[in-house]
C-alpha cells in the first residue's frame, strides 16, 4: 500500500517560539499557503487547546462554489514543538464532518534561533465514502509543502512584521 502521507522538512534561522506563534495565529494561514486557496479567517482567535474549533475562508476554482469554508478542529498542540488541525466542513444541519485529513507541523529546536520544520498532510484516516466522492489524494502539487515552509520562514524571519 503506498504512503497516504506527504511531507516536506526546512531548517529556518528562527526559534521554535517565534515558528509555533506564527502557526498558531490563524491571521498568518493565508500568507504560509503555498497553494493560494486559503483566503481569510473567520476566527481570529490565537490557537490555544486540543478540540478548538477555527473556520477559514477558502477559494478553489475546481470547487463547486469557488468560494467556501473549511472548518479545522486542533487535534495537537504542543508548544513549542507540535501543532496539528483536521479539516472539514459544516454541514446544512448546522453539524461539522472532518474528513480524516490533517495538517501537521513537528518543530525540532537545533539552537536558541533555528529550527527544523517538518510539515506533513496525512490522509491516511479518510473513510471510503469521503474518497468515494472522487477527491483526489493529496489535492495539491508536490511544491506546495516546501512552498508553504519558505512563506512560514519569511514570515517568522525577525525581520517580519506577522
Amino acid at each position: 500500500m503506498a504512503a497516504e502521507y506527504v511531507s516536506a522538512t526546512l531548517t529556518v534561522a528562527v526559534p521554535a517560539t517565534r515558528v509555533f506563534a506564527v502557526l498558531a495565529d490563524p491571521t498568518t494561514h493565508s500568507a504560509i499557503d503555498g497553494t493560494g486557496w486559503v483566503q481569510e479567517p473567520a476566527d481570529r482567535a490565537p490557537l490555544t487547546e486540543v478540540g478548538q474549533i477555527f473556520r477559514m475562508d477558502m477559494y478553489h476554482a475546481n470547487h463547486p462554489n469557488g468560494d467556501y469554508q473549511v472548518v479545522n478542529k486542533v487535534q495537537v498542540l504542543d508548544p513549542p514543538r507540535t501543532i496539528g488541525w483536521l479539516t472539514g466542513q459544516q454541514k446544512g444541519d448546522g453539524d461539522l464532518e472532518f474528513g480524516g485529513w490533517i495538517w501537521r507541523y513537528d518543530l525540532a529546536p537545533l539552537g536558541p534561533s533555528e529550527t527544523e520544520v517538518t510539515l506533513t498532510y496525512d490522509w491516511s484516516a479518510v473513510p471510503q465514502y469521503i474518497r468515494d466522492r472522487g477527491i483526489q489524494f493529496p489535492p495539491f502539487g508536490p511544491d506546495h509543502l516546501t512552498n508553504s515552509l519558505h512563506h512560514l520562514a519569511e514570515l517568522a524571519a525577525p525581520t517580519s512584521r506577522a
